[in-house]
């Protein structure tokens, strides 16, 4: 590959042959992206090529599939017509191969994450018994932000709810599969069971709606009440396979592959939620929210995230994490 323009980097044929090249020959993602990037590509403008460049190429896979399928519906008219599915989420990461050298392999390599119908640009999303607009979205990372998720009413509902059974907010230790108090995470807390309440049942329903996701495949909805000062530090949600705990938290439903944040009230300055690695910045509107998935337990996902801290007044959210199956 010969060196690119750093301030036009343009995404040319020739790359676009040799990243299909690359997964046919079974290629680990990875090692495609450092390829690029020590050729001296920009980190973002490889993984949109691999990304749009590898999800063409499947798709066009796929379609040429379908259209032999229907040619042999209609020769053989009696047989059992074969219906396509689609799998939305995928990333560059899924398809680029896992070094199995077959590209059909790699893209059911990982599983399907949760995401909204975006396909036709909509500005309002249906939430079964509420319309939520779509205020903003971002492909990699997967960000989508949600305008009027919940009511001003639902918001104090949960917050009223919460509120008496606050404590010093914990995060899932993945060294012992437990809970621990963190330094990084200056908040209170606190966990509806899934379902507790018929706000927090509501709540489940529209994401599920939106995000094609069983509410199942939840963890219970927790509520965090953050006062000034208050913060917590960038992290990922998804459980670090490499450490010793996280084999015990994966068997009550597999890794996490999405969060929701709701914001239940507006601090009066600070308090966004910011995703370092892409200098995203949402503000905590209050019955907004903002979600984002993550494909693989992997910093590539470029997910990592945090509470930036509350410089006047009080903020309190609710997070909902989605897992890949049923959580128990």
């Amino acid at each position: 590959m010969s060196e690119p323009n750093p301030q036009v980097q343009p995404i040319t044929p020739e790359l676009r042959q040799w990243i299909i090249d690359q997964a046919v020959a079974g290629c680990r993602p990875e090692d495609v992206l450092r390829s690029m990037v020590s050729a001296g590509w920009q980190e973002g403008v490889a993984m949109v090529a691999m990304e749009t460049t590898l999800q063409a190429h499947v798709d066009a896979h796929a379609k040429a599939q379908a259209d032999q399928q229907a040619m042999a519906a209609v020769a053989q008219p009696t047989a059992e017509p074969v219906q396509a599915t689609a799998v939305p989420g995928r990333s560059a990461a899924d398809l680029a191969g896992t070094g199995s050298g077959s590209l059909a392999a790699a893209s059911s390599s990982r599983p399907a994450v949760p995401d909204a119908m975006l396909g036709d640009d909509p500005l309002y999303l249906d939430a079964g018994d509420r319309r939520v607009a779509v205020l903003a979205a971002m492909a990699h990372p997967r960000v989508i932000v949600l305008g009027g998720l919940l009511s001003d009413e639902e918001c104090d509902a949960l917050i009223a709810a919460a509120r008496p059974r606050l404590a010093r907010s914990l995060t899932v230790s993945t060294k012992t599969g437990g809970e621990e108090v963190n330094a990084d995470r200056t908040s209170n807390g606190m966990f509806f069971g899934r379902g507790e309440n018929a706000v927090v049942r509501c709540l489940e329903s529209r994401i599920a709606r939106l995000l094609s996701w069983p509410v199942e495949n939840g963890e219970g909805l927790q509520i965090l009440h953050y006062r000034p000062g208050a913060e917590y530090k960038p992290h990922y949600d998804y459980f670090d396979p490499k450490e010793p705990g996280t084999p015990a938290i994966l068997k009550r439903g597999g890794q996490r592959v999405g969060t929701v944040v709701v914001y239940l009230s507006e601090p009066a300055q600070g308090g966004g939620t910011s995703f370092p690695d892409v200098g995203l910045v949402v503000a905590p509107k209050r019955g907004n929210a903002v979600f984002f998935s993550y494909d693989s337990p992997d910093p590539s996902t470029r997910t990592l995230h945090g509470g930036a801290p509350v410089i006047a007044g009080e903020k309190w959210i609710a997070t909902k994490w989605l897992r890949e199956r049923e959580f128990k």
